[in-house]
């Protein structure tokens, strides 16, 4: 099977985001029948039975097919448990990423999962930039996120494991509608494909198309994870500038949060990052509150820099000359 970003593949460090679950799993066939290059990386969360079976495939996989397996095993509390499960998820991912120098992260989201967010994203009220944020390739601080199946739908892929007789595990959670992911799936995302699959492959290929013309991110200076953006006179193009950067350190923000960084000027998002804007400029970089000395803030306040930005410029030793 062929399959989006081969090219971006070849000749690169790939971590693949294993579950053994159905995506996950054909996704991994399908990258050693294209010859890629990969390893991979899977969170236990021991909520469920099979967890330690799928752990053990993974293994097996891994041994027989010879590539590196990463395992984590974490303890979350059933208490938001899938925005907690997916940030505890990333964080190990781009700690093997950092470590070991990957360039690609891959995940095996498909066409049913875009559409699913698509919809979500829909009913909560959203622009463009928004409705198209589950895309082929993200590109963060240090990799790239790729999602070669992203347009396959879940009907293909099965149709793949099944011709090929691979083996994989379903998660029965997919299937409880007390999560809205879910809930969306079943009733709205999965038969919308069943009936127009390829006009839906078409609609996503041509609305990216007209996205990245109309959309362009302005970045003035970047020094690790701290972004300076052009500010615009549009306050709707200056969110959807934040979004992009702050999907790229890893939060997504609410609909309520999006409209409180329209109403102030500056605002600490889920606790880690910090977004301040000034009459042309828009900072963004981590929350940090260290110890500053007196010089330091005064050089700071000589410059303008907002004064929750200076946490994460102290901390890192960045002179604050370099972002003027």
């Amino acid at each position: 099977m062929l399959v989006k970003s081969q090219e971006k593949l070849r000749d690169r460090k790939n971590l693949l985001a294993f579950s053994a679950g159905v995506d996950s799993s054909a996704l991994f066939f399908i990258l050693l029948e294209n010859g890629t290059s990969f390893d991979i990386a899977i969170v236990d969360y021991g909520k469920r039975e099979d967890s330690i079976l799928e752990v053990n495939y993974a293994q097996e996989l891994a041994k027989k097919y010879d590539k590196k397996c990463f395992i984590k095993k974490v303890n979350i509390k059933d208490s938001n448990f899938e925005k907690n499960a997916r940030v505890k998820r990333y964080e190990f991912f781009e700690e093997i990423i950092n470590k070991h120098g990957y360039e690609n992260l891959l995940t095996a989201h498909q066409l049913n999962d875009r559409l699913e967010w698509f919809l979500m994203q829909f009913t909560k009220g959203a622009g463009v930039v928004e409705l198209l944020g589950f895309e082929e390739e993200e590109k963060r601080e240090n990799y790239n996120l790729i999602r070669p199946l992203i347009d396959v739908s879940r009907d293909e892929i099965f149709e793949y494991l099944k011709k090929n007789d691979i083996k994989y595990f379903e998660d029965e959670s997919n299937t409880n509608q007390k999560y809205k992911r879910n809930l969306f799936r079943a009733e709205f995302s999965n038969k919308l494909i069943e009936g127009y699959r390829d006009g839906i492959k078409n609609s996503f290929n041509y609305l990216q198309i007209d996205k990245d013309r109309v959309f362009k991110l302005e970045i003035l200076k970047q020094i690790k994870d701290l972004y300076v953006l052009k500010k615009s006179d549009d306050e709707v193009e200056n969110i959807r500038m934040i979004d992009k950067i702050i999907k790229k350190l890893g939060v997504i923000i609410s609909s309520k949060e999006r409209t409180e960084i329209q109403r102030v000027d500056e605002l600490v998002i889920a606790h880690k990052i910090v977004i301040s804007k000034t009459d042309d400029k828009i900072y963004i970089s981590p929350y940090k509150t260290p110890n500053m000395d007196k010089e330091f803030k005064e050089v700071c306040r000589e410059l303008k820099i907002p004064p929750k930005i200076r946490g994460y410029l102290y901390e890192l030793g960045i002179n604050p000359n370099s972002i003027c």
